[in-house]
């Protein structure tokens, strides 16, 4: 064999041995396969339009959705843009099934809370790919599950999907603002019903918890707890500062803030986080011995102050209360006529409101503190743990994160899946996004979404919902 000849043989050899390879990492420059390209295109284009919910544009990322579906093929009929009011918007799609089955509903919200550029490391309204991650306002909350559902929704149509019910996506704005006044999913609800009803929804809520890279649990949210805050006022008649007193406006408010601060609900566990901390225990070694002794029949005191240094164990465990904002005074040199906080209580579900602000009351210990609720309550049953989607998660969990224990969660932020629940429509949190269990950015500096999981997520979504909505 000539040298030539040999030459082309490894050639040859070098090119069979690589195809497959190239093959595997799939299209494109960036080594992604065509549907992973056309869903970070959705999802660029989304985290990219500021949709901050007091100044941003949520009408836009609506129409530019429902833009996306009808170049797709979806029919005016099928595709809502609605805007209750200037820069407000939300998207109602549907694509229609066999109808043998009551819909499917895909919830997500697309207003964020404002990113500072100031604050950030880069510009929080620009999807940002390094080090692994994708860094925008809103890449994890919400526009990852919007972008996906989307992403989704169009794949089902070019696959020419016809599954045994109809699947809906309502892309929703005013989700941030927990305010009776919404003009997201409450007014869905009240405007259009008959566009969203259906047997169960999907919603933001619960996802993938990473331990040092390593699936440890798939969450899914079946009950939340309650928001509401309370204003705390003092009011005194002021002076002038060069004739101080004992008795100031401030002091006194700082000094019931302290108490406040010091005081702990009592422990009250449900039966969904009973079942998070049951099988929590098995995965957290660490903590375990004394998760297991807070589930015993008379709960030890000691076990549950140590499990209670856990902010996030913490928040299950309980109701909590904390001070977010705090104003006083009206003039360097006058002593303060007016001090007010704001309190955010998360309250569990099934205790009484009206306990919860006697609570505060007599802890704050003084009466001259005025206690005032600041918005009302949305109280909701929990989704009850519905075989079919229990079941479905369960199987598919297995395929993608095989050592990961499925588990029921209860929210101890607040999503709009009280309102939907509220409407007869059983909810579940439930995203399919991997992240680590010790770096959550929803709502702070920096927020990012591992690329690894937005496209694991994005593919596990796709299948979840097709075995959810059956069919060919």
């Amino acid at each position: 064999m000539s040298h030539k000849t040999r030459n082309m043989v490894r050639s040859l050899q070098l090119a069979a041995a690589v195809a497959p390879l190239l093959l595997a990492s799939g299209a494109g420059a960036q080594g992604l396969t065509e549907q992973q390209q056309f869903a970070r295109g959705i999802y660029q284009e989304l985290v990219e339009i500021n949709t901050t919910t007091a100044t941003g544009d949520t009408q836009k990322a609506a129409e530019a959705m429902g833009a996306r579906l009808r170049a797709a093929g979806f029919p005016e009929s099928d595709v809502h843009v609605f805007s209750p009011a200037p820069h407000k918007g939300n998207l109602v799609a549907r694509l229609h099934g066999s109808g043998a089955r009551k819909p499917i509903l895909l919830v997500a919200h697309i207003d964020v809370v404002p990113g500072l550029r100031e604050d950030w490391t880069v510009d929080p309204f620009k999807l940002t790919e390094q080090d692994g991650y994708f860094y925008g306002r809103g890449s994890g909350d919400d526009k990852y599950m919007a972008s996906a559902f989307i992403t989704n929704l169009i794949r089902y149509k070019k696959e020419g999907y016809k599954p045994d019910r109809d699947i809906i996506v309502a892309l929703e704005t005013d989700e941030e603002i927990l305010d009776a006044n919404a003009l997201g999913i409450q007014w869905l609800i009240k405007n259009h019903r008959d566009l969203i009803d259906a047997e169960f929804a999907l919603n933001e809520g619960g996802g993938v918890g990473l331990k040092n890279g390593k699936a440890i649990r798939n969450s899914v949210q079946t009950s939340e707890k309650v928001s509401i805050g309370y204003l705390l006022t003092v009011k005194d008649r002021g002076g002038h500062s060069s004739l101080p007193r004992k008795d100031n406006a401030i002091y006194r408010l700082a000094e019931g803030l302290v108490r406040l601060s010091k005081y702990d609900f009592p422990m009250n566990l449900n039966e969904t986080t009973r079942i998070y901390f049951a099988k929590t225990a098995e995965v957290d070694k660490s903590h375990a011995d004394d998760i297991k002794a807070i589930l015993a029949p008379q709960p030890d005191p000691a076990a549950l102050a140590r499990l209670s240094e856990n902010p996030g164990y913490n928040a299950q465990l309980r109701t909590t209360c904390v001070a977010t904002m705090l104003e006083g005074g009206h003039a360097i040199n006058a002593l303060p006529q007016l001090a007010t906080a704001k309190v955010n209580c998360r309250i569990l579900p099934g205790e009484p409101v009206e306990g919860v602000e006697a609570t505060i009351e007599r802890v704050l210990a003084d009466k001259q503190i005025e206690v005032t609720p600041t918005g009302k309550a949305v109280l909701s049953p929990p989704s009850p743990l519905n075989e079919e989607v229990m079941g479905s998660i369960e199987k598919l969990s297995k395929e993608f994160w095989p050592d990961a224990e499925i588990v029921p969660v209860m929210s101890t932020g607040a999503t709009d899946g009280s309102y939907l629940r509220n409407a007869g429509i059983p909810t579940y949190g439930h995203s399919g996004l991997g992240s680590d269990v010790d770096d959550n950015r929803a709502h702070g500096k920096d927020e990012r979404v591992l690329v690894k999981s937005f496209y694991e997520g994005e593919e596990y979504l796709y299948r979840l919902v097709k075995m959810l909505a059956g069919g060919k």
